[in-house]
């Protein structure tokens, strides 16, 4: 197992484990529940934690979360598997759930 993102707002945590189910990696939340906790212990020892299962996807996994945190070119693009034109604020094909290669 590989911790690939730790921070504050568990709900980018949430968000960040649903991008990486989105791709079928295996991945949990650990300290999810530890917030009451802060204050007894350091704030940032209570943050959730992302963690992938497979040590084997720990590269894919932190690719795919610099992706889905990287600002939007808010520009439309093609995808590449179905030829769909896409909005940019979106990283996936609403046709066919293609990734976003960047290079539309």
């Amino acid at each position: 197992m590989k911790r690939v993102y730790s921070a504050a707002d568990p709900v980018l945590v949430g968000y960040l484990k649903s991008v990486l189910e989105g791709h079928r990696i295996a991945c949990f939340v650990k300290n999810e529940f530890l917030r009451g906790a802060a204050g007894e212990l350091p704030v940032n020892e209570c943050w959730p934690e992302l963690w992938v299962l497979e040590d084997r996807e720990e590269w894919l996994a932190g690719e795919l979360i610099a992706d889905a945190l990287a600002p939007g070119t808010g520009g439309d693009w093609t995808c590449a598997e179905c030829g769909e034109i896409c909005e940019g604020a979106f990283g996936l094909c609403w046709r066919c759930g293609a990734l976003r290669t960047g290079r539309e």
